[in-house]
C-alpha cells in the first residue's frame, strides 16, 4: 500500500456512496435471511446479523473521522443492558473500533512526522512502526527519545481534518449510520442532533496543540495523585498533528476484565472519582471516558489517556450540576426541577408531571439511592439510557450546550463499572467529593491527604451547599 493509498477517503460522494450503498443492500439481506428462517433455515437471521456488523464496522474504520467516531460511541451501548440482543452482534464488532482501527502504513507515519518535525524527527532514538493503539482521528506509536524517556506518539491520519469538515457538511452520511444506534436505543432519538454533537466533538479532538493543552492542564492539577496518572506532553516532539507525551503502562480494558475482583472494584473507584473530580478542584472534564481511554494497573492506580474533548466549566453551571446531583440524591423533587429548569434540561413552562419527574430523577440517580456499595449489573446501564434517552425522558428533557456532557459521563461510567463487575460506595464518595462528609474508603483518605497536601479547594463552599 502506497501513502497515497492510505490517506482518509474525501469528499462528500466519495464518504455516502459506499455506507449508503450498503445499508440499502444490508436492508434487502435481511429480509432474505428472514425468508430463509422461515423455510428452515434456522440461525440464518443471526448470521446476517454477524456479518453485516463485520462489514459496517469495516466501512466505519476506514473511513476515519465522525464516521468512525460515532461507530465508538455506539459501541458503548450495552445490548443485553438495553435489551436488544438483536444489536449484539453490532456492539460487539463495533466495539474493535476502539482498539483496533485499521492502522496507517509505515511509509505513511514517516511521512506525517517528517513533514511535522522536520528535524525534530531526530529527537526519536527508537520508534516502533507497528502501532500500539489505531482510533478515530489517529494512531499511537511507542517511541524512546534520546534522554531515554519511553513516550508514545501519536499521529493524526492524513486528511481526517478535511474528513470531519466533509462529514459536518454531509448530514445524510452521518444520520446514514445513526439510524442503526436508533435502533439499538429502543427509542426516538434526535438523530440530527446527535449527529451535529458527534461531529462537534471530533473537531475539537483534531487540535492536537488543544490536546497538548489540556493533557497539561490535567498533569498540573492531579500532579502527584496518589492513583491517578496523566501523561506528561513532551512539547519538543509535538506540532498540529504529532503529539507526543510520556509513556503509560497498564493492562488494556480486555484483561483487566478478567482481574481480581477487588482490584477491579478499585479501578472502578479510580474512574469515578476521575470523571468528578475536574468538576471539584479544577472546573476541567474529560468528557469522553470510554473504556479504551484507561490504563489499569496491579497497584490499583489508573492511567488516564486521550484528552482531546474536555469541557470547561464556568464556576455557576459547575455548581448547578453538583447542586443537581445532591438533590437527585436526597430524594428534593422540587429542588430539582427548580435546577433542571435553571440549567435549560426542561423549559420554564414544561408540562411535566411531578411522577414523570420522579421517574426521570429515579432513574439518573438510581446508584446513589440503593442501598451502598452498589455491585453493577446490565440494569443500572439500562435505567441510566432510559433516562436520558426513552422515549417518555426525550419528550420532557432538552439537551444544552454546557451540559450536553451529562448522559455521556454517567453512561460511560456505568459502562465501565458493569463490565467490571464492580461494587462501588457511589453515594459515600460523592460526598466526600463535596467535601460534605469524612471519606469512607481508602483511596478517598488518600484523595483527601493530597487534597489538603495541594491546598485545593472542596467541590462545594459551606456557604452555597445546594
Amino acid at each position: 500500500m502506497t501513502p497515497a493509498d492510505d490517506v482518509v477517503p474525501r469528499g462528500r460522494l466519495r464518504r455516502t456512496m459506499p455506507l449508503a450503498g450498503f445499508t440499502a443492500r444490508a436492508a434487502g439481506g435481511r429480509l432474505v435471511a428472514g425468508l430463509r428462517e422461515k423455510t428452515g433455515s434456522p440461525g440464518a437471521v443471526e448470521r446476517f446479523h454477524e456479518q453485516t456488523a463485520e462489514r459496517y464496522t469495516e466501512l466505519l474504520g476506514h473511513s476515519k473521522g465522525a464516521l468512525m467516531k460515532a461507530g465508538q460511541i455506539l459501541s458503548m451501548t450495552d445490548a443485553d443492558a438495553i435489551g436488544k440482543s438483536g444489536f449484539a452482534p453490532y456492539q460487539k464488532a463495533l466495539a474493535r473500533l476502539r482498539a483496533d482501527a485499521p492502522p496507517m502504513s509505515r511509509d505513511l507515519v514517516r511521512m506525517v512526522l517528517a513533514d511535522e518535525l522536520g528535524s525534530r524527527i531526530e529527537c526519536f532514538a527508537e520508534f516502533d512502526d507497528e502501532p500500539i493503539a489505531a482510533a478515530s482521528i489517529g494512531q499511537v506509536h511507542r517511541a524512546v527519545l534520546r534522554d531515554g524517556r519511553a513516550v508514545a506518539v501519536k499521529v493524526q491520519y492524513p486528511g481526517v481534518a478535511q474528513a470531519i469538515r466533509d462529514d459536518l457538511a454531509n448530514t445524510e452520511l452521518l444520520l446514514t449510520f445513526i439510524r442503526l444506534g436508533a435502533a439499538a436505543l429502543g427509542t426516538a432519538v434526535d438523530i440530527r442532533a446527535m449527529a451535529a454533537e458527534i461531529t462537534a466533538r471530533v473537531t475539537e479532538e483534531i487540535d492536537y496543540r488543544h490536546e497538548a493543552a489540556m493533557i497539561t492542564a490535567f498533569a498540573d492539577l492531579l500532579r502527584g495523585h496518589p492513583f491517578i496518572r496523566i501523561p506528561e506532553v513532551v512539547p519538543d516532539a509535538s506540532s498540529d498533528r504529532v503529539l507526543t507525551m510520556t509513556y503509560l503502562d497498564g493492562m488494556d480494558w480486555a484483561a483487566a476484565q478478567h482481574a481480581d475482583q477487588d482490584l477491579r472494584n478499585t479501578w472502578a473507584e479510580v474512574v469515578f472519582r476521575f470523571i468528578n473530580i475536574g468538576s471539584r478542584h479544577g472546573n476541567l472534564v474529560q468528557v469522553d471516558p470510554h473504556p479504551g481511554n484507561f490504563l489499569f494497573n496491579p497497584d490499583g492506580t489508573v492511567g488516564c489517556l486521550d484528552f482531546g474533548c474536555v469541557q470547561t466549566f464556568p464556576e455557576r453551571p459547575r455548581w448547578l450540576f453538583l447542586a443537581l446531583m445532591h438533590a437527585g440524591m436526597e430524594g428534593r423533587y422540587d429542588d430539582r426541577r427548580d435546577l433542571m429548569r435553571e440549567m435549560g434540561l426542561i423549559s420554564i413552562d414544561s408540562s411535566i408531571s411531578h411522577d414523570d419527574l420522579r421517574r426521570i430523577v429515579s432513574d439518573m440517580t438510581h446508584a446513589t439511592t440503593q442501598p451502598q456499595p452498589v455491585t453493577y449489573t446490565p440494569e443500572h446501564m439500562a435505567r441510566s439510557l432510559r433516562a436520558y434517552l426513552g422515549d417518555q425522558n426525550s419528550a420532557h428533557m432538552t439537551v444544552t450546550r454546557e451540559f450536553v456532557f451529562l448522559p455521556r459521563l454517567q453512561i460511560a461510567f456505568d459502562h465501565i463499572a458493569t463490565g467490571l463487575r464492580a461494587t462501588v460506595p457511589v453515594r459515600s464518595i460523592l460526598e466526600d467529593l463535596s467535601g460534605i462528609a469524612e471519606p469512607t474508603t481508602e483511596l478517598g483518605k488518600l484523595h483527601h491527604a493530597w487534597v489538603r497536601e495541594r491546598g485545593l479547594p472542596c467541590g462545594l463552599d459551606h456557604h452555597d451547599h445546594p
